[in-house]
């Protein structure tokens, strides 16, 4: 799944190209689903002939503003990407919506699995509350070493599955919370309450290390993801623990292990993350996450 550095990097990208072309049409709608607060028709009477004024992100949100303050945000889920290409090129197989704009390119969202979801607001406030409901402070732009100690003060809940919840940050997924895991030299099963405030500042670092590392390299490419230009990106080359069971932990040289924690991998160095003590329970680890069996 595209996670924060993979929605930043296409909003980056797709900025200079975008801000001030006018929409020709919307079309090729294909699969209705995708469109939960709206339709092809409407999405098409409202964007006609009015001028995109900015691309941004929130969380995983990739958010296109146009004048008259119409709003789309769009979230790819699993598979989904957004590229630029001229209108005169054949659409690639998966091709569930196209948005032509005035100088004949057209921005398409490619989705295999149909998972991605576009939303239409006809105000900023409608954003807004929009995303209140679903985010909580965006881990590249709002999260540091005192938004985060209040987040985890009084929560008994593990680390790893914490920072999944995008309500309790916004942006970090399965990847990335693995490699600011690592870089924090925090085991994925401890708990929140547990950490020291110096723990709490690493990890708040961590975060923003590695998703700002990762937008530079223009995401992580292992399946799906292409960027605005159908084109990898290139941090896949430099992860530190995800995928990486059995390699050797780029500090140590510890064998890296893998455990599912809420049936999803999770990746860590056995010694430089020590696991949480526990009291008895089997093979040390909390309920929930088991080791894998390779």
């Amino acid at each position: 799944m595209p996670e924060l550095p993979e929605v930043e990097a296409t909003a980056r990208s797709l900025r200079p190209r975008l801000v001030g072309q006018r929409v020709s049409r919307v079309h090729g709608v294909d699969w209705p689903r995708m469109l939960p607060n709206t339709s092809e028709e409407e999405l098409n009477s409202s964007l006609s002939s009015r001028r995109v004024v900015s691309v941004g992100r929130r969380g995983k949100y990739l958010l296109v503003g146009f004048d008259d303050d119409r709003w789309l945000a769009i979230h790819r889920k699993m598979s989904g990407n957004l590229i630029l290409q001229p209108a005169a090129d054949p659409t690639e197989p998966h091709t569930h919506l196209s948005i032509e704009l005035d100088d004949h390119a057209e921005l398409r969202f490619v989705d295999p699995r149909k998972f991605g979801r576009v939303y239409l607001f006809g105000s900023s406030d409608e954003l807004d509350d929009f995303l209140a409901e679903r985010l909580g402070p965006d881990s590249l732009i709002e999260l540091d070493e005192k938004v985060l100690a209040s987040k985890l003060r009084g929560r008994k809940a593990r680390l790893k599955p914490l920072l999944l919840d995008q309500s309790f940050v916004a942006g970090v997924g399965n990847l990335y919370a693995d490699e600011a895991l690592w870089e924090a030299r925090l085991h994925p099963l401890r708990s929140a309450d547990s950490l020291s405030a110096r723990e709490v500042r690493r990890l708040a670092q961590a975060i923003k290390h590695v998703l700002s590392t990762a937008i530079e390299r223009r995401g992580t490419s292992f399946s799906t993801y292409r960027d605005s230009d159908g084109l990898p990106g290139e941090n896949q080359d430099f992860l530190s623990v995800y995928g990486r069971e059995g390699q050797p932990c780029p500090r140590c040289g510890t064998p890296i292990s893998r455990i599912m924690i809420g049936q999803r991998s999770s990746y860590f160095c056995p010694k430089d993350q020590r696991a949480p003590s526990t009291s008895g329970r089997g093979l040390g680890l909390p309920r929930g996450a088991q080791r894998s069996a390779g």
